[in-house]
């Protein structure tokens, strides 16, 4: 390979910006851009969940029962809106021929490489400069119904015997959680995970890259990237082109749009999700919160409680839909004591870059100095700085790290 000098990185969310910061270490020149500003998609209002324990596809054989209940019951917690759309009828044949114990068992085992690295790769931005905390918590898991965690105990099974590890156990009866209600009668913890701020984290790895001499544009829509003699170009609304020796497609949910002419072909569907934060009686809540049955995760946000829900399967662009929010508050309406559902204030959606496999698409292009990095569904938080260091490798060495083998964006 040429000495690579010089990238530019279309995308200001968690993924682009931890592959601009790795490129950085490696002594590459960079150029970020983003068509809005920082964090301004899936990487502000997520739960902030650094949790490679709980990282798996997303596509398992509970959706052959649950999938058609998606599409009659607008509640659901995985909305699909029912109309004509080839596009996302396309997607959701490949997604469910996906949903299979050995399709599972498959992408578990490519996802859990990567997933051991997740937690370090966060230590090495915050040892080198980057002034944001990730906090290590234990998660409380609840449950309605005894029988009901029967299906999450499994799956985590599944994920250890994968080789991640897992530290999950259940409380002993009588022990009462403070802000669970009675109706929560089954709980667990789950050890050895974090959560961030996401929005905050983002934000502060954006003033790492741009510190270590980076420019990072915002309101920089990017209208097309072609490979010119002696580099690569990115045309920019606005703003003069960009040439440099590589260009990394971070777009999220956007991804097609850059990089289909570019030979990935794999279909892509924002899974969007919903949230908001709400005030909680004294004394707060420090932990994390799951309820896996109701598919809602509840983070500690600056003072209140950020809950977060849904996989929505519509357009990135289409209009923020304020009925996801009520069926987030109506599923866990009981559940908490001391937790004011209807304060709410932030409420947001943002687009998650969904795969049918459930393995992201991270590499090379079939265009020579092109690269993507995206379609992490709902892990693109925790996958994110583990990602982007091993994207760096590749772009700067040629050599395509083990754990990032599985995600050939040209599958």
């Amino acid at each position: 390979m040429s000495e690579m000098k010089t990238a530019t990185v279309v995308g200001a969310g968690m993924v682009g910006l931890a592959t601009a910061w790795h490129l950085q270490e490696r002594g590459v020149e960079v150029t970020v851009l983003d068509r809005h500003g920082v964090a301004a998609g899936a990487s502000w209002g997520n739960a902030g969940w650094l949790t490679p324990g709980l990282v798996m596809p997303l596509a398992d054989p509970s959706l052959w029962a649950y999938g058609p209940k998606a599409m009659l019951d607008p509640s659901a917690s995985l909305s699909v809106p029912f109309r004509f759309d080839g596009a996302l009828w396309a997607f959701l044949a490949r997604f469910m021929a996906n949903a299979t114990h050995g399709a599972w068992q498959r992408a578990m085992a490519a996802l859990t490489p990567i997933d051991r690295l997740a937690l370090e790769a966060y230590d090495e931005l915050e040892a080198g400069g980057v002034h944001a905390t990730s906090h290590p918590s234990r998660w409380v898991v609840g449950f309605e119904r005894e029988r009901e965690s029967r299906p999450f105990v499994h799956e985590l099974r599944a994920v250890a015997k994968a080789g991640q590890e897992v530290r999950l156990s259940r409380m002993p009866d009588g022990v009462r959680v403070p802000h669970l209600s009675r109706a929560v009668q089954s709980t667990w913890t789950l050890e050895g995970q974090r959560y961030i701020d996401p929005g905050a984290y983002v934000q502060a790895l954006a003033t790492s890259v741009s510190a270590r001499g980076a420019k990072v544009l915002s309101d920089a829509r990017v209208e097309g990237v072609r490979v010119v003699p002696g580099g690569v170009e990115t045309a920019v609304h606005g703003h003069d082109a960009v040439t440099s020796d590589a260009v990394v497609l971070a777009t999220g949910a956007w991804l097609p749009e850059l990089a289909q002419r570019f030979g990935v072909r794999t279909r892509l569907q924002a899974g969007r999700g919903y949230s908001f934060s709400v005030p909680v009686a004294s004394p707060p809540i420090d932990h994390p919160v799951y309820f896996p049955a109701r598919r809602v995760a509840c983070t500690p946000y600056q003072g209140r409680l950020r809950i977060a829900g849904t996989m929505e399967f519509r357009g990135p662009d289409e209009p923020f839909q304020p009925a996801r929010v009520d069926a987030i508050v109506s599923s866990v309406r009981g559940l908490f004591e001391g937790v004011d559902l209807d304060s709410r204030e932030d409420e947001w959606v943002g687009s998650r870059p969904v795969t049918p496999d459930g393995l992201p698409l991270v590499g090379r292009t079939a265009a020579p100095g092109v690269y993507v990095a995206g379609g992490h569904g709902m892990w693109g938080m925790v996958l994110g700085p583990a990602t982007g260091r091993a994207l760096a490798t590749l772009i700067t060495t040629g050599q395509v790290p083990e754990e990032i083998r599985p995600f050939d964006p040209l599958r």
